[in-house]
């Protein structure tokens, strides 16, 4: 990779994952008519950090959260095969407060397929956006983050990138 800049370190990282759940506490607690949804395959990490930090502040709270998958709800499969994960939503979304999470908020294509996906389950009440990192001047369609982590600025040729193995960290690179 060229040019590789670190967004956020580990110790950051959680502290950031720790606020956006501090947010969702001050906004919906005790979470009585809202429903977390991680977004398939890479929200789901930063949507099970929250819920159970949630949990553990408030272990007594009953949090409706769900995985969603998108894979067939996309607009650029473009002859890619894409393989898809599961959807686990063990609850009804009908006239709740949707939180859909995800990682990285880029052209917003990904949040319109989950937008799509969720139809399929149900009409929601409202629906809000957290996401990690907002890429905000690469949007293509009309889709803002309710909840961002942190926002930055970065081009086309550039790729954000969540390691969430060995070594956590958010990082910024020159796609080759």
């Amino acid at each position: 990779m060229k040019g590789v800049n670190t967004i956020m370190e580990e110790k950051q990282l959680r502290l950031t994952l720790q606020r956006l759940a501090h947010e969702l506490i001050e906004n919906h607690f005790p979470f009585e008519d809202t429903c977390l949804i991680g977004i398939q395959p890479r929200g789901i990490v930063i949507s099970d950090f929250i819920t159970e930090y949630i949990k553990e502040i408030h272990p007594n709270v009953k949090l409706n959260y769900g995985k969603l998958d998108i894979t067939f709800y996309r607009d650029d499969f473009r002859g890619q095969i894409h393989i898809p994960s599961i959807t686990d939503l063990p609850f009804s979304i009908e006239n709740k407060n949707v939180i859909l999470i995800d990682d990285v908020l880029y052209t917003g294509r990904t949040i319109r397929a989950a937008m799509d996906a969720l139809l399929d389950h149900g009409r929601a009440k409202k629906v809000e956006l957290c996401i990690l990192v907002d890429r905000k001047f690469s949007r293509e369609l009309p889709i803002h983050p309710d909840y961002v982590g942190k926002s930055i600025d970065s081009i086309v040729t550039q790729k954000v990138k969540v390691y969430w193995g060995e070594e956590k960290k958010v990082i910024l690179y020159e796609s080759v």
